[in-house]
């Protein structure tokens, strides 16, 4: 898969790699609750909520770094493009939730 230089390839990669972020932090620090438990603390406290998912853009940022040394820049732009987007979903949910 690194070895594919498309736009779609970074959007897909973009908008899968925080969900993999997301529920590697939940086995990391939340893995006595359930993870219907799990969703209902972050659905209850919206500042946990935007953490986190900063916190989840760290795959993205990994990924982001691995196509850009591997100069496929087509699938970097793609995962950047989607990194921008749940930034400002990240920035929303911090300041009007």
């Amino acid at each position: 898969m690194l070895k594919k230089d498309d736009i779609k390839l970074g959007l897909v990669l973009g908008i899968l790699a925080p969900f993999i972020g997301l529920f590697g932090y939940y086995f990391w620090k939340f893995r006595l609750f359930t993870l219907n438990e799990f969703f209902q603390v972050l659905n209850m406290q919206k500042s946990l909520l935007s953490g986190i998912m900063s916190i989840a853009l760290i795959a993205n940022a990994i990924l982001f770094t691995l196509y850009i040394n591997e100069h496929k820049d087509k699938t970097a732009k793609g995962i950047f493009i989607i990194t921008c987007i749940y930034a400002f979903v990240t920035l929303g949910f911090k300041w009007f939730a």
